[in-house]
């Protein structure tokens, strides 16, 4: 009797165990499935969405940038002639014949440089007068030129004889002297690159990465804009190239670890202590060397507060976070009712979204060449934090004012359809650097992504406009909003 019964549980045991393995499998297919139709139901459309978790968390909630690139490897490449066609028609208004073709943005501007206006010869200076005097109201080096190159090689290989921490920012750089006189910005390498955001840091008190200055660098300058300073990798060697060169309070920061290596972390806002200390292995550390812009006597520059920034805040949100018309504001408002200036800023924006920055809270431009030049690339360090995510508010200024210059969305589109991806271009220049790889194949693989995500929010607003040129700007002086009595912001208009 017994063994009856024994068997009868285990018979039963085993048809509940089937029944349950079957309800959970079910469980797990099914909001799948309707996450799958939420996706194609939304799409990319970002006006009405309610995707916030927290207050300053990303505009994006279910679907993570993960299983869309699964989606996108399961599907046909999108090759987004529509874009193509756009463009084509957006050119053919000046009797342009092809989406390539070279159009002057800003047509009938002659280039001046710093140099010409000074009325300062280079003809026996130094790689770093070269190139700062070099620096013209269009760009801050040629597209060909090769004093850049110099100013990297010098950077990499020049003897260190002076270091001076830099006042003010939230953390810790230095500024190097060189024997030959010439200065640069160090950065200095905190983790290794394997180390993403931290999950439960605001964009604002995430710890800046001296890789990012780097790729930046030359992530700029594959876009065409030439707005970044150059920035170069080095390993240096603390105790011969800093410890014997700092004074006063920084030198009293110097300390040996309990896994002896040489340490030392500065005075500043944020990480500036002995829990996060800077250290070498044992005393070699690696960094980011960036080449010094013209002194302010010579050519000064004025802040400007970004229209797009954040709240900085941990609760609050910003004006632009919570109007989706709020574009409309910034349009009202000089300089950016005209020319080149909001153009300016959507190509920043997408400079930043490519990298992942969100800490953007200002920009500068040179006073000389006035409010019709180009904002200066500065401060990359907390871009490249995360290649699982992609947060689309930093794209807030694109699909609001659905513009875009076409010299800009030209070259995204090559990367994305042409014989060269963004990843391969990104892959080939950093391979020069001296610290590389500077960038994790996880990290230039998400840009191929944020390249199509993009093209995607163009679509949308390509769409919706009532003809191409609208949303495509040919030339910057198409783009004419100018209306009497308009507000001008001072650099400080937009809180």
């Amino acid at each position: 009797m017994k063994f009856l019964e024994r068997v009868g549980m285990a018979v039963l045991g085993f048809s509940l165990a089937i029944l349950l393995i079957l309800v959970v499998d079910l469980s797990s297919v099914l909001p799948l499935n309707r996450l799958a139709d939420n996706k194609v139901a939304k799409s990319y459309g970002y006006r009405g969405r309610t995707l916030n978790k927290s207050i300053n968390s990303s505009r994006e909630a279910a679907d993570d940038s993960s299983s869309r690139q699964a989606e996108s490897q399961d599907q046909m490449k999108d090759e987004f002639v529509d874009i193509s066609a756009a463009i084509l028609k957006a050119a053919q208004k000046l009797g342009i014949g092809t989406i390539f073709s070279k159009i002057p943005e800003e047509e009938g501007r002659e280039e001046v440089t710093l140099g010409e206006l000074a009325k300062i010869s280079m003809e026996h200076s130094r790689v770093w007068e070269r190139f700062q005097l070099g620096v013209s109201n269009l760009q801050l080096y040629k597209q060909s030129d090769s004093l850049v190159s110099e100013v990297l090689r010098q950077m990499q290989q020049l003897k260190i004889v002076g270091i001076t921490q830099k006042e003010g920012g939230t953390q810790l750089k230095l500024i190097i002297d060189f024997e030959d006189g010439g200065q640069a910005l160090f950065k200095p390498m905190r983790f290794n690159r394997s180390q993403q955001t931290l999950p439960n840091h605001f964009y604002f008190t995430d710890f800046e990465r001296h890789n990012a200055e780097i790729a930046a660098f030359h992530l700029d300058k594959l876009l065409g804009f030439r707005r970044a300073v150059p920035v170069t990798g080095r390993v240096v060697n603390i105790t011969r190239d800093i410890y014997s060169l700092a004074e006063g309070d920084l030198l009293k920061t110097f300390f040996i670890s309990p896994a002896g290596n040489l340490c030392f972390h500065g005075k500043c806002s944020y990480y500036c202590d002995t829990s996060h200390a800077i250290c070498g292995a044992p005393d070699l550390l690696e960094g980011s060397f960036a080449a010094f812009l013209p002194s302010k006597d010579i050519a000064p520059r004025k802040t400007w507060r970004n229209p797009w920034r954040r709240s900085y805040h941990k609760r609050r949100k910003a004006q632009w976070e919570l109007d989706d018309d709020y574009c409309d504001i910034v349009k009202d408002v000089y300089p950016y009712n005209h020319g080149r200036r909001l153009l300016d800023v959507i190509d920043l924006a997408m400079f930043d979204f490519l990298m992942g920055n969100m800490d953007r809270h200002h920009f500068e431009t040179f006073r000389l060449f006035g409010n019709n030049s180009f904002p200066i690339h500065l401060d990359h360090g907390r871009g490249f934090g995360r290649h699982d995510h992609d947060e689309l508010s930093i794209l807030a200024p694109l699909y609001q004012c659905c513009m875009v210059r076409r010299s800009t969305l030209s070259t995204i589109l090559s990367y994305h359809s042409g014989p060269v991806s963004l990843s391969v271009a990104m892959r080939r220049s950093l391979s020069k650097d001296p610290v590389s790889p500077v960038l994790l194949e996880p990290h230039l693989a998400a840009l191929d992504r944020r390249v199509g995500v993009i093209l995607q929010v163009v679509r949308e607003c390509l769409d919706r406009a009532d003809s191409p040129e609208s949303v495509i700007l040919v030339q910057d002086n198409l783009y004419n909003n100018i209306k009497s009595n308009q507000p001008h912001d001072d650099g400080h208009f937009f809180q």
